[in-house]
């Protein structure tokens, strides 16, 4: 029950102290966004780690001024990749075979499913597809900062394009996704800090169904798998 207790802690802290992260917390949290899924194992984001006072004022001016982007100890910048290529998709299966001692070939066959999906969809897509599966880590670092009573802040609101400029991301492959402020609550002038934690009711939140609940579609079901292919 550890967790739910460290998420019951946890609130978006609205006004930081300024106060340093130790740097085993700041490794801790890290390690755990590091080790989140992400579709076909890709991990088609990175984390990008500022704690430079004048990089942070800079990117303040391209996130509403919220306070927290100056206040914290460290910004976490998730970025995704832009598009999915060849290049990019061959280098990680490339390293995973390495890295478990089987020839390069082994993922040929699923690379290549995968490759005409997302070319089917556009760059758009695509681009959004390795978004969202930033979020995945995303979520699993804010779980591992209050685990470690580390204070985050999600930050969707700000100018991506203009915070890509600045940090050179356009020139990467990369674009901004969401920023994670990590520090610790000033509780004398948050006025979120004692408010009670609000979520929606389980019981409109959670609708358990069965196959009496779903439509009659007339469907096909696929015919092809994933996981034979990834055997091969």
């Amino acid at each position: 029950m550890s967790l739910l207790t460290d998420l019951q802690w946890r609130y978006a802290t609205k006004k930081m102290n300024g106060r340093r992260i130790p740097q085993e917390k700041l490794d801790y949290i890290l390690e755990a966004a590091r080790m989140a899924p992400s579709s076909s194992g890709l991990q088609q984001y990175k984390i990008i780690v500022v704690s430079d006072p004048k990089l942070l004022e800079k990117i303040k001016g391209f996130a509403y001024n919220q306070s927290q982007i100056t206040d914290c100890s460290h910004l976490l910048i998730f970025a995704a990749w832009d598009e999915y290529t060849d290049e990019r998709i061959s280098k990680v299966f490339n390293y995973m075979m390495d890295e478990r001692q089987l020839p390069h070939e082994t993922m040929d066959s699923y690379k290549s499913v995968i490759m005409e999906l997302f070319a089917t969809e556009g760059k758009e897509w695509e681009a959004h597809h390795a978004s969202k599966q930033s979020y995945i880590s995303f979520a699993l670092a804010i779980a591992a900062a209050a685990e470690q009573r580390v204070d985050a802040t999600p930050i969707e609101g700000f100018l991506p394009e203009q915070l890509d400029i600045l940090l050179k991301l356009k020139d990467t492959g990369y674009r901004s996704t969401v920023l994670l402020p990590l520090g610790y609550r000033d509780e004398e002038n948050d006025w979120l800090v004692e408010m009670k934690k609000v979520r929606t009711p389980k019981e409109v939140f959670i609708t358990e169904m069965t196959i009496e609940d779903a439509v009659e579609t007339g469907l096909e079901a696929m015919s092809q798998s994933l996981d034979g292919l990834m055997q091969k």
